[in-house]
């Protein structure tokens, strides 16, 4: 493991936003991250794990700790039977397993995160999560014990990972074989394209839905708070629940952005908007 100074967490950001970092490493197998969390306890370090960086705001200061970039990225798919490190590409096994007839990841396509990342937030679209289709998860914790958890309880965007303190190396899926799975996932991918900002930097949709069937993106649009700015930072004309880095937004013109339109909400609908994005300040 080569540790490395002077890197910035905006490198590892869909939105192109974050400070900089103490000390950072990349990590491709289990002693490698094993290694790692031994080297942040000598030095008294905090660690994060970071793939794709989507779904994150990472904070304009310093990250006074060690950044480890997770490329554990094998798979093997033999069967409906899916094994795959948690550095690999969520939306490239989207497609190959779409590709094999195999269906219940079509959804991940297009979704720029790592394995990981979608296990680590129970990415969901279209209805599907991740969680639906998982079966096992391999983690190492903070002390190096290397886990397989099988009985999880998954929530709307969220995990019991969330509360612990280490990192996904692996998970297994298991999918079901249909026919129809690459045409449902180029149809996925062809309305993704038409309704989200792709070629904009951003985090993906920033907030939760509110229940009972509410869409947030509905509500910013019925409040008319499309192009909004604050900063460098602006509601998507394409789709209102995503917020867009237009002309290098900091991490705080994104947070008080976050709470205009929460505030907006608020006051013409009576909805409170929670974020689902992770927000490290």
């Amino acid at each position: 493991m080569q540790v490395q100074r002077g890197r910035r967490l905006s490198e590892f950001s869909t939105f192109g936003i974050g400070g900089p970092i103490e000390a950072f490493a990349e990590v491709r197998s289990v002693a490698d991250v094993q290694n790692a969390f031994s080297w942040a306890k000598t030095h008294n370090l905090p660690v994060l794990v970071v793939g794709k960086g989507s779904n994150c705001l990472f904070s304009d200061a310093q990250f006074p700790g060690l950044v480890l970039l997770n490329k554990i990225d094998h798979c093997t798919i033999e069967g409906s039977n899916v094994t795959v490190g948690a550095g690999y590409s969520f939306s490239l096994l989207g497609v190959q397993t779409a590709r094999k007839a195999l269906s219940g990841l079509e959804f991940a396509s297009g979704i720029p995160a790592t394995v990981g990342g979608a296990v680590y937030m129970n990415a969901g679209a279209n209805g599907q999560e991740t969680s639906e289709t998982l079966v096992s998860v391999e983690y190492v914790h903070a002390d190096g014990r290397v886990q397989e958890f099988r009985e999880l309880t998954f929530g709307y965007r969220t995990s019991p990972f969330q509360q612990m303190s280490g990192c996904i190396t692996s998970a297994h899926f298991v999918l079901r074989e249909n026919a129809q799975a690459r045409k449902n996932q180029l149809e996925l991918v062809d309305r993704r394209m038409k309704t989200q900002p792709l070629k904009d930097k951003s985090a993906g949709c920033v907030f939760r839905n509110p229940g009972s069937g509410v869409s947030a993106g509905a509500l910013i649009d019925q409040c008319g708070l499309k192009g909004f700015v604050v900063g460098g930072a602006k509601v998507s004309e394409v789709h209102a629940n995503f917020l867009v880095n237009e002309n290098g937004a900091t991490a705080h013109d994104v947070l008080e952005l976050i709470a205009r339109v929460q505030e907006t909400v608020r006051q013409k609908t009576g909805h409170h908007l929670e974020p689902e994005i992770r927000i490290y300040r």
